[in-house]
């Protein structure tokens, strides 16, 4: 074999390694995200958790202790 074509071996089998590498990072950020139907179900579930969350922050009485923090935060000596 003369040295061109070791030269040229060298070259072709580093471009298929390139191409391997790119081609395995292609399909690993491919795999990386949430497909529709994860999304959905995230969005439920963080729809129902800020439903959940508002009930609780707008009943009687988390919202009367809300506002006697903010009153004694805001009338409080400095």
């Amino acid at each position: 074999m003369s040295k061109v074509e070791q030269v040229r071996g060298e070259r072709v089998r580093g471009r298929r390694a390139r191409m391997r590498a790119v081609s395995a990072g292609i399909r690993a950020r491919r795999e990386a995200g949430m497909v529709t139907s994860e999304y959905a179900m995230g969005l439920i579930a963080a729809v129902g958790f800020a439903a959940l969350l508002y009930e609780v922050l707008t009943s009687g009485q988390v919202r009367g202790e809300l506002q006697d923090i903010v009153g004694r935060a805001l009338h409080g000596p400095f």
